[in-house]
């Protein structure tokens, strides 16, 4: 055991966003920690790495384990090199022997100048010199928030393959889908300041949430039954005279008072769009330097009505140079970009800038529509918020005191809101969690214009793009038919040559509707649970004798006691999956009626 987190409680302000938390990190164990933003994943972060106390619970640490934490925003001492920031956790007579490990690292990471002073480096450099440094520390436990947030692909790829081979154990937050179902065997959801632990990949998650999520609204399909039949029964003038009618009332009144499953946030609306004209855009002959850099060289593009392109390549080659000329932002040394009167641009940045921190959220939106327009009807500025998950009180909050998620959500429901045909997103999947990005994937599924990306996501890519722009050196921008696995197969030099097949097998299926049906293990369960809870029912029913027998007896009726508590939470669970079970049934019998 190198860490085992009881019952953690965290408030900020009047929202708790720990509710009795608890999580067992063992050696060898990797665990993705996954959820909305905002639910307070960077908070249990930095509580179990020590670095901020909870409200109430308790942390056992195994002695002698050491932590390395990454934090989600890293900002460097203008003091440091890279290198010598990279060795700042070392002790002093172990950093030499370890500068060989750190300058590999780095120059994997991409930062080959070692001797560079911290201070001159991005806010992304500044994020993958950090990363260095906490995969260098001596560490048994490594901790980290969105560690491939700036990292290109290939640099993902390596993170990926490292991570998979650290004997330790990993906790991290991370909404790289293909990264999850590679690396992690455990998935930690926060939802609600709840935690809900699924075994296996993020494959293996989605099914499980899946199921969980199913059990939970046909036990509320059930409880709103049995609540319609005793108010009927209620209402027909039962007086409480018996046992059993009093039983039957306070039955009622502990149903109705049991709270129903929260309904889970929908970002999903309609896509908004203009009318886009036969004429969209058209790029001849782009080319664009810095000092001795060129970043693009006799690059043109006659953008389709419906295109769907990914642009990838390392850091700093010039993608969101590429998309700032494409957009008019940034004019090229040479060619041009006419672009048609229809085109009505929804350019989503890889910064917030133009947010003014001290704004209502809701009064952001209203600037830019109170109304819109949708296939479901007209719906108000404050509506659409509550369908991008932002409920009435976030609405009322200064977008400064919205993490950085909220606030990239909410920039992103403001440039959907303006209706465009043509996007443009650069880094669009960064600080959005899973739900977020699923719903836009979903949402660009119905766009009928073009979309324009810039994305290190290959899940993303593969699950948008139609063509990759691929950024090859000295301004060449190569083109490929497909998403990013297709890239993969097609381009003449791989650079990692172990991970075309890993890729190759991650691409997602089409979506299709499969029939309704018991799985081998539900059959056999659904067969036999009448009888495993008559047999549980049975020996609740002759322990409740013995524990009559044993009132004087203290030492034996804590200890039935304690059997009794064990028995009923199993019953507990088993009517559960009855009701889930029988639910199913109900509807696999309507549909093969059909």
């Amino acid at each position: 055991m190198y860490l085992h987190a009881k019952d953690l409680y965290l408030q900020y302000g009047q929202r708790p966003l720990l509710r009795g938390c608890s999580l067992y990190i063992g050696q060898g164990d990797k665990i993705g920690l996954i959820g909305q933003n905002g639910t307070g994943k960077s908070s249990l972060l930095r509580i179990l790495a020590g670095l901020e106390p909870p409200d109430s619970g308790h942390i056992d640490r195994a002695g002698g384990v050491r932590i390395a934490y990454l934090a989600q925003d890293t900002r460097i001492p203008p003091e440091h090199t890279v290198l010598s920031y990279v060795l700042s956790a070392i002790e002093p007579g172990q950093r030499e022997q370890k500068a060989y490990e750190a300058k590999s690292i780095l120059n994997r990471l991409g930062l080959s100048q070692h001797d560079a002073p911290a201070g001159r480096l991005s806010g992304g450099q500044q994020k993958r010199a950090a990363i260095a440094a906490a995969l260098v520390a001596p560490s048994e436990l490594l901790i980290l928030d969105e560690p491939t947030n700036h990292l290109d692909t290939d640099m993902v790829t390596w993170l990926e393959s490292y991570l998979a081979g650290y004997r330790g154990a990993v906790l991290m937050v991370t909404h790289d889908r293909y990264f999850l179902d590679r690396v992690v065997g455990q998935i930690a959801e926060l939802d609600r300041g709840q935690l809900h632990l699924y075994p296996g990949s993020y494959s293996a998650y989605v099914q499980g949430r899946a199921e969980r999520q199913e059990m939970a609204a046909a036990s509320e399909r059930k409880r709103q039954s049995i609540l319609k039949k005793e108010l009927a029964w209620l209402q027909r003038g039962a007086r409480a005279r018996g046992t059993k009618s009093r039983g039957r009332i306070e039955r009622y009144q502990q149903l109705s008072e049991r709270e129903a499953p929260a309904a889970e946030g929908q970002v999903a609306f309609s896509s908004l769009s203009s009318r886009l004209g036969r004429k969209t855009l058209d790029a001849e002959h782009l080319r664009k330097q810095y000092g001795q850099q060129v970043l693009v060289d006799d690059f043109s593009y006659l953008m389709p009505r419906d295109d769907r392109v990914g642009i990838i390549g390392p850091n700093g080659c010039g993608k969101t140079t590429l998309l700032g000329m494409l957009a008019g932002d940034i004019l090229p040394d040479s060619g041009s970009v006419d672009v048609g009167q229809t085109v009505k641009l929804g350019y989503f940045r890889q910064t917030c800038d133009e947010l003014d921190q001290t704004q209502r959220a809701i009064d952001y939106i209203r600037e830019i529509a109170e109304n819109v327009q949708t296939a479901d009807g007209t719906m108000t500025a404050s509506q659409m918020m509550e369908r991008f998950l932002f409920d009435g009180d976030m609405q009322h909050t200064e977008i400064g005191r919205l993490s950085g998620g909220e606030q990239r959500r909410l920039y992103l429901l403001g440039i959907l809101m303006q209706a465009p045909n043509v996007l443009f997103l650069d880094e669009p999947t960064n600080d959005l969690d899973i739900q977020t990005l699923t719903i836009l994937e979903d949402y660009l599924d119905s766009f009928s214009g073009a979309v324009v990306t810039v994305s290190h996501d290959r899940y993303f890519l593969d699950r948008v793009a139609q063509r990759i722009f691929c950024f090859e050196g000295q301004g060449q921008v190569c083109q490929y038919l497909g998403g990013y696995t297709d890239y993969l197969q097609k381009r003449p030099q791989p650079q990692a040559a172990t991970a075309a097949p890993k890729e190759s097998r991650a691409a997602p299926r089409p979506k299709k509707e499969r029939p309704l049906r018991f799985s081998f293990k539900e059959e056999r369960e659904f067969a036999e649970i009448d009888g495993d809870i008559a047999a549980l029912e049975e020996t609740l029913s002759e322990l409740e004798g013995q524990i009559e027998k044993a009132a004087r007896d203290f030492a034996k009726l804590q200890e039935l006691l304690d059997q009794k508590e064990a028995l009923q939470a199993q019953l507990d669970e088993k009517m559960e999956r009855w009701v889930y079970l029988n639910d199913l049934n109900d509807r696999i019998t309507a549909q093969k009626g059909q």
